[in-house]
């Protein structure tokens, strides 16, 4: 034992919670130290729950601030920070799923033969199909600058679609690989024909609740191509510019830069502020009355001393 404490070195002690601090850790170790002295062990354990309290309660403070910085500018990172701090942890999946008609599947060909079958009738599109107008609806061909400004726009971090080829990618590739990105966008464009590889989807199933085996108990994730996402991104971006000068100002929805959120809060003040003034405005209303009793009963005060005055003169 004493060639093992010799040779073998400590390993140092890590951090179980992200707010513990170094010297949490040392106040910890001396508290493990202190076990044989009853006293001296109720006083350091009490000190250790003060720091720990102290640093969790500053570090929540922390990423409060963080989140709130967040919500504008970077809202995936938002979402995990408050993930981090309410410790959510996701469902993991049973390894069976439900039949049509009840029975567990357990068999995994089968499962995704099942999982297939759902996907066609939540996605099932009973309409009519329309006349397609045969016109020249041709726009200008997709340049460089319109790849580079989609790419930006693009959040990173994301998970790949089945080709796994993700933005960061290309962005590393630089004019190349722009160049090769801008010239199969401007064939996909030109020609309709969205190659197979860039219209398939991976999909992914994460369970809304523990032990979930219907296919409804599932949230449905579409992991599809990155390139097939900058091609969206060019179109919906040439969109906005046409529709821009259309949208109303006091429009949030659908809008650049704006959300829903945004005139549900402002709603939200308004209508709070409409309620304060109210009120105000009954306080008023209230003081005027008692100030008008007020003043009726010093009118019945007067008009009493002015009859018991004339008494007297009629008396005299």
């Amino acid at each position: 034992m004493e060639a093992a404490t010799e040779v073998i070195p400590k390993v140092k002690r890590k951090a179980k919670q992200k707010w513990m601090t170094e010297e949490i850790l040392n106040l910890m170790e001396g508290r493990r130290w202190a076990k044989g002295n009853k006293e001296k062990y109720e006083q350091m354990h009490k000190k250790v729950q003060e720091k720990c309290n102290m640093s969790k309660e500053n570090w929540i403070n922390e990423k409060c601030k963080e989140i709130e910085q967040q919500r504008k500018h970077a809202p995936q990172t938002m979402y995990r920070n408050i993930e981090e701090i309410t410790r959510k942890r996701t469902f993991l999946s049973t390894g069976c799923i439900k039949a049509m008609n009840g029975d567990i599947i357990i068999d995994k060909e089968k499962i995704l033969e099942r999982w297939a079958e759902y996907i066609r009738t939540l996605f099932k599109d009973d309409r009519k199909d329309h006349n397609i107008m045969k016109n020249n609806f041709a726009g200008p061909p997709i340049m460089k600058e319109e790849v580079e400004t989609a790419i930006k726009k693009m959040k990173h971090g994301k998970a790949t679609g089945p080709d796994n080829i993700s933005v960061e990618l290309i962005e590393a590739l630089e004019d190349f690989g722009i160049g090769k990105v801008t010239h199969l966008l401007n064939e996909i464009y030109d020609t309709g024909q969205i190659p197979t590889d860039l219209s398939k989807s991976k999909f992914i199933a994460l369970p809304k609740k523990p032990g979930a085996t219907e296919c409804e108990l599932h949230r449905t994730i579409s992991l599809m191509s990155h390139i097939t996402k900058i091609l969206l991104k060019i179109i919906m971006l040439r969109i906005r510019n046409k529709i821009k000068p259309e949208i109303a100002e006091e429009q949030c929805g659908f809008a650049e830069d704006k959300g829903t959120s945004n005139a549900i809060y402002f709603l939200r003040t308004l209508i709070e502020r409409a309620l304060e003034c109210k009120k105000d405005d009954d306080d008023v209303d209230d003081d005027d009355d008692d100030d008008d009793d007020d003043d009726d009963d010093d009118d019945d005060d007067r008009k009493k001393e002015e009859e018991e005055v004339e008494e007297e003169d009629e008396d005299e």
